[in-house]
């Protein structure tokens, strides 16, 4: 009989991450649902908000054969336990402790590259196309990517990249 605690996936009821983590806390669950900032338009504004890094899927801790799994699915905002065929889908316990070391002290993953990078720093392109060429960073893009300044033949030309490779020149 397997005793160990092994994270499983609970794909939610559509924006109701938080529902179900509250409800599956109320009946003594470990759930973890990772937060992080997203930029959003409103009223021809940008703010930064507070989301879900993974819409509709959060993480709960369980014994295979000691926990009562049968209320889980009848929580209010789940839709169902993740299964590969019969079996629910195990999640590494290196996924969510790398999640977890991301967190900020406001309780928040922050996605943004420009933490690392600020304007008018200097960088290098360390991979992909442009791997090797050396510019400045302006700002982030959208997700995953950074518009960096680039000179070349003598010209400065923006360019989008992918924050995974920049490094600091």
């Amino acid at each position: 009989m397997n005793s160990e605690k092994a994270w499983y996936l609970i794909y939610t009821k559509p924006r109701e991450e938080i529902v179900a983590q509250t409800n599956l806390e109320r009946q003594g669950y470990t759930v973890y649902l990772p937060l992080a900032y997203q930029y959003r338009r409103r009223l021809n504004k940008r703010e930064r908000i507070v989301a879900p890094l993974f819409l509709r899927y959060l993480f709960i801790e369980l014994t295979q054969y000691l926990d009562n799994w049968a209320p889980i699915r009848s929580t209010l905002g789940v839709s169902t336990l993740v299964r590969f065929g019969m079996e629910p889908a195990v999640v590494p316990d290196e996924l969510v402790e790398l999640l977890k070391m991301r967190v900020g002290p406001e309780g928040v993953i922050d996605l943004t590259v420009s933490a690392g990078f600020k304007p008018g720093s200097r960088v290098r392109i360390a991979a992909g196309n442009m791997a090797g060429y050396e510019g400045i960073f302006l700002a982030t893009s959208s997700h995953d990517r950074v518009v960096i300044l680039l000179d070349i033949v003598g010209k400065q030309v923006r360019v989008q990249v992918d924050a995974a490779h920049l490094e600091a020149s």
